[in-house]
């Protein structure tokens, strides 16, 4: 399947562009993303904690993907 995942923060700089259009076989989960974008970008591991959010709840790595998702990288975020 084909999704397209938007990226923010350091997300983005690691990618180099806000939105990402990556090919996953259909019963890819969001593990299978994460696993995906640290083969494809390996500064991806350096993150300490990548939450990704699909159709806008914060999503567990057991959850299935589906083409028509709203996927989101959110880096950690710092400061005070």
């Amino acid at each position: 399947m084909k999704i397209t995942v938007l990226a923010f923060g350091i997300a983005k700089e690691i990618i180099g562009q806000l939105e990402l259009t990556l090919q996953l076989s259909e019963e890819a989960t969001v593990a299978d993303l994460k696993s995906h974008l640290v083969s494809q970008f390996p500064d991806f591991q350096k993150l300490a904690s990548l939450r990704v959010a699909v159709n806008t709840d914060y999503a567990d790595d057991t959850q299935l993907l589906h083409s028509n998702d709203e996927i989101v990288l959110i880096p950690p975020v710092s400061g005070g």
